[in-house]
């Protein structure tokens, strides 16, 4: 599915403002400014789609070592713009860019919650039996 002509995609790192907004809009965990501020620039690949006008309505980030270990995090798209092929235009970008960049052998994981399963099934990614996704969040 093509982005309607309205939307467009481009290769940059949503603003920690963007981030933010994107990530409590899509109803995803909220992260501080100071952890976004840190994270951000050390995204290994990132895509925002905007509208006219330049809106961010939805990112996506890789993030990782850039040889053995990706992870696909942040993919959010505002519920306005949801069902309109932007999630599957920014995954589609994240692993072009993988593809093109990523050494043979790489490793790409992600988290996906159950509305998200069927457009990373539809990208290639299938759930693995082997492992046990577990998490540690640091609280302060």
């Amino acid at each position: 599915m093509e982005l309607a002509p309205e939307y467009e995609l481009a290769d940059e790192v949503p603003s920690v403002e963007e981030y933010r907004a994107l990530r409590s809009a899509a109803g995803l965990s909220p992260k501080s400014p100071a952890a976004a501020e840190a994270g951000l620039p050390n995204s290994w690949a990132s895509a925002v789609v905007r509208i006219a006008g330049g809106e961010a309505v939805g990112m996506g980030r890789i993030v990782g070592d850039g040889g053995c270990f990706l992870q696909v995090v942040d993919i959010a798209v505002h519920p306005d713009h949801q069902r309109r092929g932007v999630g599957s235009a920014i995954l589609g970008r994240l692993l072009t860019r993988v593809q093109e960049d990523a050494p043979d052998g790489a490793y790409v994981s992600l988290f996906a919650d159950p509305p998200g399963r069927k457009l990373y099934r539809r990208h290639g990614f299938s759930e693995t039996t082997a492992e046990v996704g577990m998490a540690l969040i640091v609280r302060r």
